[in-house]
């Protein structure tokens, strides 16, 4: 049952307001009973952090051969996240999507085999910039209707950290970033965040729908168990070729080349406070 169709059965009060995105987990429950948590969590595949990587000889990128990969650490921990929300609540449905090729199944299942009720892959071939990321889980996220977006604050591939903000300004809603604790206030209605700034930490709360980014200390992922992998099998994953979401992406930026940064010398052992000075004023020259 669409939104239009609760409106117009349930409220009728309510059909000017049939053009908005409005999450069916905040309309009242005399309008929309069946509420249920949903809470959307991208999954992004990236090579594996203990993975020693290489760059093509020309620069022009990295050398995957032989390479593992693995679920985004942040992303893992934005899952773990939803999950322990989710045992706390005792009612909730988690979604995970991963955009990529049919090689990001793997992770897919992998998020499943954690505890994802169901899964997502949004077919494409094409290395998207943040803003194109962004759009198409503009396009997802009004397609599922999640309560919140919970994803990773960054990617440990390109570091960009852009995507989240990106995406709640697409869709014009709150967002919380850097959040090493997350609480859920008023009937789900509302998130109480712990942020990491420079300062130390910043409590903020945002009214949901929103997109919250984890930082590192929100939590350590679970490991996947051997029961989970055999339950993941028989879990939904669903693929989306990217033209069905009609959305137009294209990436604004380009990668001209990669480099390693230039080796730095060798440190020394001074053995006095003045040998310290005397090297700070005279090699180092900053005193």
């Amino acid at each position: 049952m669409g939104i239009t169709a609760v409106f117009q059965k349930l409220s009728p009060s309510l059909e000017g307001l049939t053009g908005l995105t409005i999450p069916l987990l905040l309309l009242p429950r005399r309008v929309y009973p069946y509420r249920v948590l949903k809470i959307l969590v991208p999954l992004k595949r990236v090579p594996d952090p203990d993975t020693r990587i290489r760059l093509k000889s020309d620069g022009s990128g990295v050398d995957f051969d032989g390479v593992k990969f693995a679920v985004n650490p942040f992303d893992a921990i934005a899952l773990e996240e939803s999950l322990r929300i989710k045992e706390n609540s005792g009612e909730a449905e988690i979604v995970v999507v991963s955009i990529g090729g049919e090689e990001c199944v793997d992770q897919l299942r992998v998020g499943l085999a954690m505890g994802a009720d169901r899964a997502m892959l949004i077919k494409t071939s094409t290395d998207f910039d943040p803003l194109a990321i962004a759009k198409i889980l503009q396009a997802v996220y009004r397609r599922e209707q999640p309560a919140f977006v919970l994803m990773g604050k960054q990617a440990i591939d390109d570091d960009s950290n852009q995507a989240g903000q990106m995406l709640a300004a697409l869709l014009g809603i709150g967002q919380a970033t850097f959040v090493s604790k997350l609480e859920l206030l008023d009937g789900n209605s509302k998130a109480r965040c712990g942020r990491e700034t420079d300062a130390g930490i910043e409590t903020m709360t945002v009214t949901l729908p929103a997109i919250i980014t984890t930082d590192l200390r929100l939590n350590e992922p679970r490991y996947v168990s051997l029961p989970g992998i055999m339950k993941a099998k028989k879990k939904p994953l669903e693929e989306i070729a990217l033209s069905n979401l009609n959305v137009e992406v294209t990436s604004r930026t380009e990668v001209l080349k990669l480099e390693r940064p230039p080796q730095r010398k060798a440190g020394v052992r001074v053995k006095t406070v003045g040998e310290l000075v005397d090297k700070l004023k005279h090699e180092a020259k900053v005193l």
